[in-house]
């Protein structure tokens, strides 16, 4: 049987809110490395990678776990994931 994350009714046909840059890096004045989007509710945040970790903690306060990534080239299942099992 086929796994399916109970997390997937919480993704949302949703945009980019700061397509291009961390909001909470722009904010702060920190620099990111790769970008997440969060597919609940659209804010982007910086990778795990990245000196905040913006991505992880919006999963995890906002209770929004699913992200995907912004990277230029990076589609596909690859793209999205549980910001509570990896990164």
């Amino acid at each position: 049987m086929r796994y399916v994350d109970p997390h997937v009714p919480l993704i949302r046909p949703v945009r980019p809110r700061a397509p291009g840059s961390c909001e909470d890096c722009v904010a702060a004045g920190t620099p990111w490395l790769h970008l997440r989007m969060c597919r609940t509710c659209g804010k982007v945040g910086c990778c795990d990678s990245s000196p905040m970790r913006h991505a992880r903690t919006h999963a995890l306060t906002a209770g929004h776990p699913i992200v995907r990534s912004l990277e230029l080239g990076r589609t596909g299942a690859g793209a999205t994931w549980t910001k509570r099992t990896c990164e």
